[in-house]
């Protein structure tokens, strides 16, 4: 037999090849893989030509594989699995049985984080989620894919490497306590006068208030900065202090701690939001999952948050000049 070149070998007729000598039939084989009996006729020649050898012959009625293909078929069999685990759609993700931890760079939502966990409970309940700060210096990790996906405000252009969606602009609210003296002449001069609370979530580039506590936007003085927004309705419930977030942030823990919703009286403008992952991943299954569900359940949590505290609905300051 002479050597064959491979660079004129078509996987096509190996696929043929297979299913013939499972077979035995030239008009099975056409029905097995979609192809006319005259297609697979001429794919047999053509093996037979390129193998220089009859490869199945027709006896009695019946085809019989030749015994240089009897010997090859255990050979092409394994070729072709491998052949077709490759070219086989990825990424498949089977959320029932996948144990599979996902990370997810986000501030503390606790309604989100909650709904989040509990449709994955239901869904997955092999699979963890580890949540982690959010914060500029995870953009790495993220194009690298150790993160699955971050929540992070600021960075008007899209860093390299990395997908997006865009959320909806949030409003901003100012919370305190119910009986807070800055309540009965809500305005500019309460705005100044009394501490307010910082929560550097992001550390986002957008953020109106600076990452140190100064005097800052309208003459807000604060007076603390805390790294993460876990137990900041507690605090605000306990103290004298102020502090101005997204709706989203606190709404379902005004009514248990005892909080109320302001207008700020300054002009705070609005924080470019969004949800990244990596480019590299971007038709990981598993993560398209994940992005999904939180997505999802941000986007809804937030447009029930801005409604809740909608403009109306808010203390708004007195028109009264500083």
């Amino acid at each position: 037999m002479s050597e064959i070149d491979l660079h004129r070998v078509d996987l096509n007729l190996l696929v043929v090849f297979e299913s013939l000598m499972e077979t035995r039939s030239v008009t099975v084989t056409a029905d097995k893989i979609g192809r006319t009996q005259s297609a697979v006729s001429h794919s047999l020649a053509r093996l037979r030509e390129q193998l220089d050898d009859p490869v199945l012959v027709r006896v009695g009625g019946k085809m019989h594989p030749s015994p240089f293909a009897e010997a090859i078929i255990e050979d092409v069999r394994p070729i072709l699995r491998s052949i077709r685990r490759v070219i086989a759609p990825r990424n498949l993700f089977d959320p029932g049985q996948s144990d599979r931890v996902f990370r997810i760079a986000m501030p503390t939502l606790t309604k989100v984080i909650a709904e989040v966990s509990a449709r994955v409970e239901a869904e997955a309940p092999k699979v963890k989620i580890e949540w982690l700060p959010a914060h500029h210096d995870v953009y790495p990790a993220l194009s690298e894919g150790l993160i699955d996906l971050a929540h992070l405000g600021g960075q008007p252009r899209l860093p390299d490497g990395l997908d997006q969606q865009i959320m909806e602009p949030f409003s901003w609210v100012t919370f305190a306590r119910q009986g807070h003296p800055a309540v009965s002449g809500w305005g500019i001069d309460a705005w100044r006068k009394y501490p307010h609370v910082m929560v550097n979530v992001t550390r986002s580039q957008q953020n109106p208030f600076p990452a140190t506590p100064s005097t800052d936007v309208g003459g807000r003085r604060v007076s603390a900065m805390i790294g993460d927004s876990a137990g900041v309705a507690s605090l605000l419930a306990n103290s004298d202090f102020l502090a101005t977030f997204p709706a989203v942030l606190l709404a379902w823990d005004m009514e248990a701690h005892g909080l109320i919703a302001m207008k700020p009286p300054v002009d705070l403008g609005q924080v470019l939001v969004r949800f990244f992952w990596s480019s590299r991943l971007a038709n990981d299954a598993g993560g398209i999952w994940i992005r999904s569900i939180v997505i999802e359940a941000y986007r809804r949590l937030q447009a029930e948050a801005e409604a809740k505290l909608a403009e109306p609905r808010l203390l708004q300051p007195s028109r009264r000049p500083a």
